[in-house]
């Protein structure tokens, strides 16, 4: 993407995009014509599986107030045991507002690269399932594919494992 495409992209995809360039990778956001705010859209909007989506997530740490990103595949939940384990304390949801600020994005748009502050970063290793996966670039109308080894390399972030064990078919309990 030259200067000129850049300036007529929202704020949040502009800053994703320069760092994108800066880090040398390959490829630029794309914006999508309808909104990818949870994993399903925007499976759904790329035609991949939901998997494939590498979905970011923000936690709080309550000890000091910093936020914790995770960035995991769209068809697993995280463990918060496993996260607080690796980022040395207790965590809670993060608000809004708090995403926002810490991040500079809005709620189904948050990138893995690119926030205001940088955050504490896991990476689960259920992404390294797949050759390619799509990212929020920092608006819910964009994304930006990449190998999952790529996340760690953007990011500097370890890959860990935080997510829940999958339920195989037909093992779920009775309700």
């Amino acid at each position: 993407m030259c200067g000129a495409e850049l300036k007529n992209l929202p704020e949040g995809v502009q800053r994703v995009a320069a760092a994108l360039q800066t880090l040398n990778h390959p490829h630029m956001p794309q914006m999508l014509d309808d909104a990818a705010r949870t994993a399903q859209q925007a499976a759904d909007a790329l035609g991949i599986l939901v998997g494939q989506v590498a979905k970011s997530i923000i936690f709080r740490r309550k000890s000091d107030d910093v936020a914790v990103l995770v960035v995991t595949s769209g068809d697993r939940r995280v463990d918060e045991k496993k996260v607080e384990a690796h980022v040395g304390g207790k965590i809670g949801r993060a608000d809004a507002d708090f995403v926002k600020s810490r991040t500079g994005f809005s709620i189904g748009g948050v990138s893995p690269v690119a926030h205001a502050t940088p955050p504490v970063t896991l990476i689960d290793q259920d992404l390294l399932r797949f050759d390619v996966v799509w990212a929020a670039a920092g608006h819910p109308h964009s994304v930006f594919p990449l190998h999952p080894s790529d996340l760690q390399r953007l990011t500097g972030a370890p890959v860990v494992d935080v997510v829940l064990a999958p339920v195989e078919a037909g093992t779920q309990p009775a309700a």
